[in-house]
């Protein structure tokens, strides 16, 4: 599946002094800012003959991609992805996201400057979950999942730009090209309060971005590698989404809690099943997604909703933009200095939809 990322912005003396969120945001900018001081510049890096090999190489394809990115992609051509830093953790940030017990909508928190957005990032995982048990002593179903890289929508390239990082640098070149295609595309347009509108036109950008990129330089086995992956997340997606769609139902119904509670548990387990099935008789066991599956709750069903279900429209737009980025991109950027409701609107209109 995609990685979700957090979207951070860094005018950090403005949102200490704006809102009364000390404590947390006090953590988001001492852990940002820690991880902008570990960030090394790569040029630098690959001149230092002691470089592991295998770094040194993937660094170089990363300066590769971040080339294309802008040559071809006409994605930011500044600071962002030309430093590396080694955090010596899994994630970068955890993510905390809740719904209602019975109910698909994500809590939003809002900020000055960022707007709402539908989740909360803490840079240690042990607060992460101590903010999680908060929330679950609320009656809500939480997620906590680890992020591998996040933006801030261009406003470190002042202190010299989003880095590389060692918890994504290793993915496969087509994962990793994503990655990066993915988090530029959020410096290029931003709508402070809609999850769902960003992330979805910045995983249009990773797919086709990547995909174009895997085309032209990629090895054969490369392609075929990305395009298994990317067919059995899409199988995912739609098994997923379909059961997302009968437990909306069954929300919906005007039924006792307690008779939804127990619906709710037979849809789960069916679905597991029909995962179970899946990756047996089509994925060669193939486990990739056996944690999901495992945590499934609201939560998990929500956040794929807010990164997936407008992919599509921006691929039409795209499409009818004649695949020419540029012109993309400003019909986005139109789109989200509209008020949510109408871009919404506006979106689905020009796509068909």
């Amino acid at each position: 599946m995609s990685v979700v990322k957090l979207v951070w912005l860094a005018p950090l003396a403005l949102l200490l002094s704006a809102c009364t969120q000390s404590a947390y945001l006090g953590q988001s900018v001492g852990g940002h800012l820690s991880l902008m001081a570990a960030a090394k510049p790569v040029d630098k890096l690959l001149a230092e003959p002691e470089l592991a090999a295998d770094l040194r190489e993937r660094l170089l394809l990363s300066q590769r991609l971040r080339d294309y990115a802008v040559d071809t992609l006409k994605l930011p051509d500044n600071d962002s992805y030309r430093r590396y830093a080694d955090l010596g953790r899994s994630a970068a940030v955890w993510n905390v996201v809740a719904t209602p017990e019975l109910g698909l909508t994500l809590k939003t928190w809002c900020f000055p400057v960022m707007g709402c957005v539908g989740y909360r990032g803490y840079f240690d995982r042990a607060e992460a979950d101590a903010y999680a048990a908060q929330l679950r002593a609320e009656g809500l179903e939480v997620l906590v999942y680890g992020v591998p890289a996040y933006s801030t929508l261009g406003w470190s390239n002042f202190f010299g730009g989003d880095p590389l990082l060692n918890t994504f640098i290793k993915y496969p070149s087509g994962e990793l090209a994503g990655m990066l295609f993915h988090e530029l595309a959020h410096q290029v347009a931003y709508a402070p309060d809609d999850t769902q509108f960003n992330e979805s036109f910045a995983t249009l950008v990773e797919r086709r971005g990547a995909e174009a990129w895997l085309r032209t330089y990629a090895s054969a086995a490369e392609r075929e590698a990305f395009a298994l992956r990317l067919q059995r997340r899409e199988q995912f997606r739609a098994l997923t989404g379909e059961y997302r769609r009968r437990l909306a139902e069954l929300y919906a119904q005007a039924i006792s809690d307690e008779a939804k509670r127990a619906a709710k548990a037979g849809l789960l387990e069916e679905m597991r099943q029909d995962y179970a099935r899946l990756k047996a008789e089509s994925w060669g066991g193939d486990t990739a997604y056996d944690g999901w599956f495992a945590r499934a709750n609201n939560a998990s069903f929500a956040l794929l909703a807010a990164y997936s279900d407008l992919t599509p429209a921006f691929d039409t737009l795209l499409a009818r933009q004649g695949q020419d980025w540029p012109r993309f991109y400003a019909e986005v950027k139109r789109l989200a200095a509209l008020p949510k409701t109408e871009r919404l609107s506006e979106l689905l209109k020009q796509t068909g939809d």
